[in-house]
């Protein structure tokens, strides 16, 4: 005979197993205030029980107690996929968080890709897809592209993403607190370099010099590199000389985010999640024909339209240098682009994201109402980076 469901357990899981993060998390935290009645449980791989907050409740994925909370938790909330290819149960809700806006192809869409599919199972998507019972979007872009490349029964939850509400909720003293942590001096311009991996190459390929790029800037500059989690522990050193700093191992892109001053990305997820912010976003990048080759992306990041490209391009580095000496990175022009980009995939997003999340999921229903187009507050968590021109190189 089968157990009975527990009403108020509900397990988490993110990034296949890699820990607490991304949307689970601020929807775990949120709850934990808003429903404390819900016990949350995460899921998480033996590779990475060691990076758990102390304290964390959990499971091991594959294990007896595994395996006992998936089949008695009423709630499953991922932003990814639960490990084992387990069959929901009836009575069972299934939320989907995802872990980003879509630039690149996903789901069945990728089948017009086959060289680059590394032999995933188009039928195993649209069953994974079958057990959700809501998919989380952030704007309607999303929605549009979840609906067609997922396609299934589930409710779509057009809600914000919760991990952005860090962004409008963290006061300036959090802030500089973080600031402190890293170790970074509170007149420095802090640059975030995020890239994102490639299916078209194996390991990680640098595509961006961060010692380069800090030293022709100058010391009122640091750069932040955090490399993308797919490379794991195989990773290769990455340079740290004067005015680089290493954060691939922080255990929070979103505080990284607030700390900084300006996103340096490619192809990443983050940098619609750091639009919120309002802050200057370069796009870097050097393979563009490439990589919308391999992979098949949605709308063209390079075009210079609004809504389609965030702020500066920059195709080489010394471009990207030249975007600083002369003061284009953050430019009437990119500031216009930008609020535009802004418009088109944060309309959701207000800061209370997670909450509207918790009362649909775990409260019946009475989720206060999503901000509408042209309401969302500006993020008041750090000042409009000043403008500064690159000092004398660094010997």
């Amino acid at each position: 005979m089968l157990r009975p469901l527990d009403p108020n357990l509900a397990v988490y899981g993110a990034y296949w197993n890699r820990g607490v993060a991304c949307n689970p998390a601020a929807i775990h935290a949120r709850a934990l205030e808003l429903a404390p009645h819900i016990q949350g449980v995460w899921a998480v791989s033996a590779r990475h029980r060691d990076r758990l907050p102390p304290g964390t409740p959990h499971v091991i994925g594959g294990s007896l107690a595994y395996w006992r909370m998936m089949a008695t938790a009423t709630y499953l909330i991922n932003n990814s996929g639960f490990p084992g290819g387990f069959t929901k149960r009836p009575g069972q809700i299934y939320l989907q968080t995802h872990h980003g806006t879509p630039l690149k192809t996903m789901g069945l869409d990728r089948r017009g890709y086959p060289a680059r599919t590394g032999g995933i199972s188009f039928e195993k998507i649209v069953a994974h897809a079958d057990q959700w019972d809501f998919s989380l979007s952030a704007n309607p872009h999303s929605t549009e592209i979840w609906d067609r490349v997922y396609p299934a029964g589930y409710e779509h939850l057009n809600l914000g993403h919760p991990r952005n509400d860090i962004f409008f909720t963290a006061t300036p003293e959090r802030t500089a607190a973080i600031r402190r942590e890293l170790s970074l001096d509170p007149d420095c311009t802090v640059l975030l370099y995020a890239p994102t991996h490639r299916d078209y190459r194996k390991g990680y390929v640098p595509h961006l010099d961060p010692e380069r790029l800090a030293r022709e800037l100058g010391p009122q500059y640091v750069v932040l590199v955090r490399a993308h989690h797919f490379y794991g522990r195989s990773l290769p050193p990455i340079g740290a000389g004067a005015g680089v700093v290493d954060v691939t191992g922080h255990p929070s892109v979103e505080e990284l985010c607030l700390v900084s001053d300006a996103l340096i990305t490619d192809y990443s997820s983050l940098m619609f999640d750091y639009a919120c912010l309002d802050r200057p976003i370069i796009s870097h990048v050097p393979d563009w024909e490439a990589y919308r080759a391999s992979r098949g992306t949605y709308f063209d990041l390079l075009s210079g339209r609004p809504g389609d490209t965030p702020g500066a391009v920059a195709t080489t580095e010394d471009e990207l240098l030249e975007l600083f000496r002369t003061g284009e990175w953050r430019s009437a022009r990119t500031d216009g682009l930008r609020a535009a980009f802004r418009e088109r995939f944060c309309p959701y997003d207000d800061g209370h994201a997670a909450e509207r999340v918790v009362r649909r999921l775990f409260l019946g229903g009475t989720e206060p109402d999503r901000p509408a187009t042209g309401e969302r507050p500006i993020s008041p968590v750090r000042e409009r980076p000043r403008p500064v021109t690159p000092g004398p190189s660094r010997g």
